[in-house]
């Protein structure tokens, strides 16, 4: 939400920038999952852009999205960060599947059974981000990481799992509308 005046007639500045926390997988996990989605795309003929290997994340707070940088809340969002301890965990993702979406825009997306560490980190950090007042936490988590989206919807198909170990979550900044990320701080995870 913008703190811009709204009168008749006027309509409210475009959102450009966004704010969220996510898990990056390591460069060589990110590569494989980048060769799978090339694979499951030719397998189940779907048109839609894979995301670039170093934009695939697990999202796990939603701080919001701007119509110019919030720098008061970044700045929140980097001191709650700041204070999460847990130790590292493994992520393992052993099916795909496409969400429900907007038409057209079908997120075809890893998920996995065996995220207990992760959905109790994120309920960690979603606590923590509502302590300092950026958002309630997530009544349903929904650990994913979206590969991309497209117009046909793919029922649940199993595949080999993609597995790797959560060192570090990162507070991202998207250009939004322009398929960029910028790391805003980076947390190692310890315990």
């Amino acid at each position: 939400m913008t703190d811009q005046l709204l009168f008749p007639g006027m309509s409210a500045a475009p959102l450009t920038d966004g704010l969220f926390l996510a898990l990056f997988p390591d460069a060589a996990t990110a590569a494989r999952i980048a060769d799978l989605t090339r694979q499951l795309r030719d397998k189940y003929a779907l048109t839609g852009r894979p995301h670039a290997a170093e934009r695939l994340h697990v999202s796990l707070h939603g701080i919001g999205e701007y119509a110019s940088f919030p720098n008061e809340v970044a700045s929140r969002v980097i001191e709650a960060a700041a204070a999460i301890a847990m130790r590292p965990f493994d992520i393992g993702f052993d099916r795909v599947m496409s969400f429900s979406g907007k038409p057209g825009q079908l997120p075809f997306v890893l998920r996995g059974e065996a995220v207990a560490e992760l959905i109790a980190f994120q309920k960690i950090l979603g606590a923590a981000m509502q302590k300092a007042g950026l958002g309630r936490a997530k009544a349903h988590y929904a650990p994913h990481m979206t590969l991309l989206y497209d117009t046909r919807r793919i029922d649940e198909q199993p595949i080999e799992t993609i597995r790797w170990t959560a060192r570090e979550f990162v507070l991202v900044h998207s250009l939004l509308g322009r398929g960029v990320y910028k790391s805003l701080g980076r947390w190692p995870l310890r315990g």
